[in-house]
């Protein structure tokens, strides 16, 4: 505990004693504790499946311990629901968005909000106006949530958070899809609020931002506590071998490569968005090279789903000599078609359009492979099942085996398996969104060194990422996005974090030279 802290806040504001979680199967929790003090910013750390998830669920009234205590302001205290937690004043932030669709940001806001807390805010969307502008989130009120993309529906979790009077804060992933410049924003409304005694609980496979704001960190592994530390005085490397132990290895960089032959071409694609609030794209040009990953920068809502959507065949408008593949007309194609010439997609969002919650592993594979798997309309299914157990050995996804439901494994293990399903098709082209948001280190690893593997293999590779060491590190050929237009491309190493962040707030739009490739 920092000594800081223990002098300015003798009580704690949270204690977790011995809390213990059995599922079938799974020991998810095992005598955890923990203590967070008033105005501490504490990391909660560990690989996709270590126990993080049980544990805020606990605090948050989402799931019931089967023993321990949780000890609130000094009092124990049973928190049976998420609206006892949040009458405690826990909020909480999920990885996994909890909005409905058809329902205004205001009012996916409202119904967080108890009658008293309406009343003492009186117009809560110009109080959401207020604080989207103090934080920079761009978030409107107006607006319907199923017209926004993943990372503005990020901004909304983080905002019904903010627009309550907690005591704690817990976080999850909070900065997976914002921009370096609203994480800068962000971590200076959570000292802000750490300053004036708010708790904040903050999970993150982020360990550079960890070391960058948390003042202690518990890490857990197997559902079980394995150490703590001060993150200021620990690297990212260090805190990385608590959390996996020796399977630790950080990306510490990749040979870049330089492709030569064209096998996808984008040419003057201009298209208004099918989404009244959607972002219409604007004489984009680039080209894929064998061999190489084309990574584009941006901030969500800037035309990237928009992009992926007219590629991939998502977006069914035919477009005429506009994209081609390999020679071929890919616009004029469907999504099937264009799948077997040989485009596969990880799309942003895993579950709804990466896999089918409700559908096992073995029905997920074949949504998108199923080549080999089907003959005169009968499906394989024993061809089927070897092969998803082959995808869950090879990835090492974590689950009960090809029957799983696609919605019970954790964020990392889906994304692993979906990378690997849509990799196993040997695609001339990937196109790929978001390829790690939310996933732990060793996942992480994984995904890029396949990545890369597919790269070496001669496969072009489309990476969308808002996350910039991430593009910075696998990418040999970048590009920012901003207002539907693309800006130039240049090779990763002719140039840097902040000119690609100038990209992304659209300083090249003006210049004549924007959406060409430069040499």
């Amino acid at each position: 505990m920092s000594e800081t802290l223990k002098k300015q806040n003798s009580s704690p504001r949270l204690e977790l004693l011995n809390i213990t979680k059995q599922y079938p199967g799974c020991l998810a929790n095992d005598q955890i504790c923990m203590t967070l003090m008033p105005g501490e910013i504490h990391a909660l750390l560990g690989e996709n499946g270590a126990g993080k998830s049980t544990l805020v669920k606990t605090i948050y009234g989402v799931v019931s311990p089967d023993s321990g205590q949780i000890i609130w302001d000094g009092h124990e205290v049973d928190i049976k629901s998420p609206s006892i937690a949040r009458d405690l004043g826990i909020g909480m932030v999920f990885q996994h968005f909890s909005l409905f669709e058809t329902l205004t940001v205001a009012q996916n806001i409202e119904l967080c909000l108890s009658k008293e807390q309406l009343s003492e805010i009186g117009n809560l969307a110009q109080r959401i106006r207020d604080l989207s502008k103090a934080y920079g989130l761009n978030v409107d009120p107006e607006r319907y949530v199923h017209s926004l993309s993943i990372g503005e529906r990020q901004r909304v979790e983080i905002m019904r958070c903010l627009v309550q009077s907690v005591k704690l804060l817990i976080l999850d992933e909070p900065t997976s899809v914002l921009t370096p410049q609203e994480v800068a924003g962000l971590f200076t409304v959570l000292r802000q609020l750490s300053s004036e005694g708010c708790s904040i609980l903050f999970i993150s496979h982020k360990l550079h931002e960890v070391t960058e704001i948390c003042h202690n960190a518990t890490i857990l592994r197997g559902g079980k506590f394995v150490g703590d530390c001060e993150p200021a005085n620990e690297t990212p490397a260090t805190i990385a071998k608590m959390m996996v132990g020796d399977l630790a290895e950080q990306d510490a960089g990749y040979e870049k490569a330089h492709g030569q032959e064209m096998i996808f071409a984008a040419k003057n694609l201009t298209l208004a968005s099918k989404n009244p609030f959607g972002t219409s794209l604007k004489a984009v040009n680039f080209e894929l090279l064998k061999g190489e990953i084309l990574g584009i920068a941006g901030v969500a809502g800037n035309g990237q789903e928009e992009l992926m959507s007219i590629i991939s065949g998502e977006d069914s408008r035919s477009l005429k000599n506009v994209l081609t593949l390999d020679g071929a007309d890919l616009g004029v194609l469907s999504a099937g078609a264009r799948r077997k010439s040989g485009l596969a997609y990880v799309p942003e969002e895993r579950l709804g359009r990466g896999a089918v919650p409700e559908m096992s592993l073995s029905e997920n594979t074949l949504l998108t492979h199923s080549r080999g798997f089907v003959k005169s309309g009968l499906v394989n299914w024993a061809a089927v099942k070897e092969y998803a157990k082959s995808l869950i050995n090879q990835y090492s996804v974590k689950c009960h085996g090809e029957f799983s439901e696609a919605k019970s494994l954790s964020g990392g293990n889906l994304q692993k398996f979906i990378m690997g399903r849509e990799i196993g098709q040997n695609p001339k082209v990937l196109i790929c969104a978001h390829p790690t948001w939310g996933v732990d280190v060793g996942a992480a690893l994984a995904i890029h060194q396949a990545l890369l593997q597919l790269r070496d293999q001669g496969a072009a590779i489309l990476l969308i990422s808002e996350d910039i060491d991430e593009l910075f590190l696998l990418a040999d050929r970048m590009a920012a996005v901003c207002d539907g237009h693309l800006s130039p491309v240049v090779r990763t190493e002719d140039t840097s974090i902040d000119q690609i962040g100038q990209w992304m707030a659209g300083t090249f739009i003006n210049d004549s030279n924007s959406s060409e490739a430069l040499t």
